[in-house]
């Protein structure tokens, strides 16, 4: 049965080939969206890590530091120093705005830090970190280079410096400036900060505050995304429906045109089960050289995305896996059509 069904594949090599590339392209696109939702992940796991706090002091009832904004006195920060547990404290400022870029408007995620304080960014890949009031350090999605001005919130920037994979909400890039910039920028000049951060966690904090562990900042910047991510995550289910349906249909159209061929199995004694098996083979076959050849593909599309697309590793060792669930799913369609036929029709005329 297994000779059998290989041979067949061999007959009609066109057609498989046919639905392994149509069927690739399907699990390819499902990898890619898996690396949008996980890439939405990282960057905001990046985010919060490289600010470097185990805690964010924020007023009570605020949501998070990345979704609301609720001012406080960035002198708290010297208090919340004094907090048992807390080695470093620093005010902090993170907020939505605009750049301009040659008149034209993007959005960005604005950092306003302690020039040598926490929240400040990573080492840059070109350049340096900002020292002085008027330089900024972005991301490279910004599309702004070393040296290069633009404008936000009505200030000049020059920019000294840029980093690598720094953004968060769908890939928005992450601006870095000076706490006084961005308290002129949002606050007209006023000493106030958005959140305070701390290196070691504070055992109490002032009356009125609460203090935030990083993991539920993190899951602050991932709310506003659940929708999309479901809707990825939805979309995934359903391209693993199609690839079904494009396995289903190629193996079924491959038993109508083998009923002889089940007839005489049949007739010798074959059953329902090795039938199985050899319709199986063929869509097992055809998944699993679709989901080799979707790696290859997906490393094809990623450049075409322009926000970043990060697979996770254990997409590429569920993919096969699910390929090969997707192909028994798949051969059931053609069983019944094989399972029907009389034996009988193998002793009949043509």
């Amino acid at each position: 049965m297994w000779y059998i069904s290989l041979a067949d594949l061999r007959f009609r090599q066109r057609r498989f080939i046919i639905a392994v590339a149509g069927t690739s392209l399907v699990f390819a696109m499902a990898l890619v969206l898996a690396g949008l939702s996980g890439a939405w992940r990282v960057e905001a796991q990046r985010t919060v890590r490289e600010v470097g706090a185990d805690a964010w002091v924020l007023r009570t009832g605020v949501a998070g530091p990345f979704t609301a904004l609720a001012t406080m006195p960035a002198a708290l920060a010297e208090e919340v120093a004094a907090s048992p547990g807390v080695r470093e404290a620093d005010p902090l400022i993170v907020l939505r705005q605009t750049v301009r870029l040659q008149g034209d408007l993007t959005d960005a995620n604005l950092f306003g830090h302690r020039l040598d304080g926490a929240g400040r960014p990573p080492e840059p890949v070109d350049g340096r970190r900002a020292r002085r009031s008027g330089e900024a350090v972005v991301n490279r999605t910004l599309g702004v280079d070393v040296g290069e001005r633009f404008d936000i919130g009505g200030r000049t920037f020059t920019t000294v410096g840029v980093v690598s994979g720094m953004s968060y909400a769908a890939g928005i890039p992450n601006v870095y400036v000076s706490i006084a910039d961005a308290q002129a920028i949002a606050f007209a000049g006023e000493p106030v900060a958005s959140v305070i951060v701390t290196r070691g966690t504070p055992s109490e904090v002032p009356a009125g505050f609460v203090a935030m562990p990083s993991a539920e900042a993190k899951a602050d910047i991932l709310r506003p995304l659940e929708s999309g991510i479901k809707s990825i995550d939805t979309s995934q289910i359903m391209l693993w429906v199609v690839a079904a349906f494009i396995i289903g249909a190629v193996v079924y159209m491959s038993a109508l045109e083998r009923v002889r061929d089940f007839a005489v199995l049949k007739a010798v004694g074959a059953s329902s089960v090795s039938l199985f098996a050899g319709l199986a083979l063929q869509s097992v076959v055809v998944s699993v050289l679709s989901s080799i050849a979707a790696m290859a593909i997906t490393q094809l599309l990623i450049p075409i995305f322009p926000m970043e697309v990060v697979i996770p590793s254990r997409a590429f060792v569920v993919l096969p896996v699910i390929a090969l669930g997707v192909g028994l799913v798949a051969s059931l369609v053609a069983l019944r059509r094989a399972v029907a036929v009389e034996p009988a029709l193998a002793f009949g005329g043509p």
